[in-house]
């Protein structure tokens, strides 16, 4: 018998078949700010960290080319499998499983991409610091987390909150406060990390829904299925109706911010 996996490996595993495909622009436009900052160049050896379905990894492969190599890491087996076939074509991309806050791979790598992971680990600091290791002499490192929220996320969330086991109402895991909350703080993490010349870009992504239906598909196909599976499920199409009563107009933004900097 196959034991399912549980906790946020289970989330991601259970989102696996729709995640970054429901026809909303999401991961990609924020995985290709993240690699144009850290412009890696042909036949250099990248890392992904918390590939999902690999929105960071495919620009990296095409940056780094067919003599360069790209080794894509997730948690959720699921997803490896899936991101897996999705690659199957290019030679210079592995896929595995591997424990973001305790990964398990070779060193010396020239860059380390990690998109919207950081946030999620009982041990921010630990984790920035055990990939720094990983890098060669120079090589760079790239975080993207949440800067500014538009105020339809904060009002849907709000709805959730009072179903949410404390693990997801901690506030790291929100990716809202703690060196989360401000440039200077995920500086100020990556610089203790072990990083120098550490510095912050910043954008702001557009997300427009359909309708209301496809918002609800995409608020399930990614890490907010974690909240949706903290209601009951007699009580979910009270929650979707209460989110949808609150939401005024379907086109929303994100600050996302980039915090990068090269190993001394």
């Amino acid at each position: 018998m196959t034991t399912e996996p549980v906790g946020i490996v289970g989330v991601f595993d259970r989102a696996a078949d729709t995640y970054d495909a429901v026809g909303v622009p999401w991961f990609g436009p924020i995985a290709d700010g993240l690699v144009a900052e850290l412009a890696p160049r042909p036949g250099e050896r990248a890392l992904d960290i918390g590939c999902g379905r690999g929105a960071v990894t495919r620009p990296l492969a095409q940056a780094v080319g067919a003599n360069g190599t790209v080794l894509a890491v997730d948690l959720a087996p699921q997803m490896v499998a899936k991101t897996a076939q999705d690659f199957a074509d290019l030679p210079q991309v592995s896929v595995q499983v591997g424990d973001a806050a305790a990964l398990d791979v070779p060193g010396d790598w020239d860059l380390i991409a990690s998109s919207l992971v950081l946030f999620f680990l009982p041990d921010p600091a630990g984790a920035a610091t055990s990939w720094v290791q990983l890098l060669r002499p120079g090589g760079r490192l790239g975080v993207t987390t949440f800067g500014a929220q538009d105020e339809r996320w904060k009002a849907v969330d709000a709805v959730f909150s009072s179903y949410l086991p404390p693990a997801l109402l901690d506030a790291r895991t929100s990716g809202a406060r703690g060196p989360f909350a401000s440039d200077e703080g995920m500086e100020t993490l990556l610089t203790d990390a072990g990083l120098s010349d550490v510095r912050t870009a910043t954008t702001t992504v557009s997300v427009t829904f359909d309708d209301p239906e496809q918002w609800h598909a995409f608020s399930w196909s990614h890490g907010q299925r974690a909240m949706w599976e903290a209601v009951p499920e007699d009580q979910r199409d009270a929650v979707k109706a209460q989110c949808v009563a609150l939401i005024d107009g379907w086109t929303w933004t994100q600050q996302v911010r980039y915090t990068l900097g090269q190993k001394c």
